[in-house]
C-alpha cells in the first residue's frame, strides 16, 4: 500500500523543495514590500533589502536543484487524467515558474553588481556578474520589477489551478504535492 501511495505522489525531495520555494518567494516579496514602510537608510529597511537579496539567491540555488529533481524523478499521473489542453497549460505554467525562479535572482544579482553593491549571501559576499553601470542597473531594475509583478499572477494562477482541480474537478492534482503520508 505504501508503494502505491508513493507512486501517486511526488518524490519527497520535490515536495519539500516545492513548499520551501513557496516560503522563500513569499519571504522575498514580503521583505521588499515591507521595506517601503521604513525610512531610507534605516537599519530595518537595509536589513529587509539584504534579506530580500539573500532569499532571492536562495531561490536561485534551490531552483537549480528543483529543476534537476523534476527532470530526474517521476511525476505521478493525475487521477483521473485531465484533458490534454490542461496538461499543456500546466506544463507551460510550471516552466514559466521555473524561469521566474531562475531569472529574478539573476536580475537582482545583476542590479547589485551594476550598482557596485555587495552581493550578500548569509555571511558571504558573492562576485559581481557585470561591470558597474548605473544605466544598466536602472534598465535591469525595471525588468526585475515587471517580472516581479508577473510573478504574482503566475503564482496565483498555479495556486488557483491546484484548488480548482481539488475542489471542482475532484482529482488528485493537489494531493500529489501535499506533505505527509496522504493517500491519493
Amino acid at each position: 500500500m505504501a508503494e502505491k501511495i508513493m507512486k501517486q505522489r511526488y518524490a519527497p525531495v520535490s515536495i519539500v523543495l516545492h513548499w520551501a520555494m513557496l516560503l522563500l518567494i513569499t519571504g522575498g516579496y514580503a521583505c521588499i514590500l515591507l521595506r517601503g514602510y521604513f525610512p531610507r537608510g534605516s537599519d530595518l529597511r537595509e536589513g529587509l533589502k539584504t534579506w530580500h537579496f539573500m532569499l532571492g539567491l536562495s531561490v536561485l540555488l534551490l531552483a537549480v536543484i528543483r529543476i534537476a529533481a523534476r527532470l530526474l524523478t517521476a511525476r505521478p499521473p493525475i487521477t483521473p487524467q485531465p484533458p490534454a489542453w490542461q496538461i499543456q497549460m500546466s506544463t507551460g505554467v510550471h516552466w514559466a515558474l521555473y524561469a521566474f525562479m531562475l531569472v529574478m535572482p539573476l536580475l537582482g544579482w545583476t542590479i547589485l553588481s551594476a550598482e557596485e553593491k555587495t552581493i550578500p549571501f548569509y555571511g558571504l559576499h558573492l562576485f559581481p556578474l557585470v561591470a558597474p553601470s548605473k544605466a544598466l542597473a536602472t534598465q535591469v531594475q525595471e525588468v526585475h520589477e515587471t517580472i516581479g509583478t508577473i510573478g504574482y499572477f503566475l503564482i496565483g494562477l498555479h495556486a488557483a489551478a491546484a484548488l480548482l482541480h481539488h475542489y471542482y474537478y475532484k482529482d488528485d492534482t493537489l494531493k500529489r504535492m501535499l506533505p505527509g503520508n496522504r493517500s491519493a
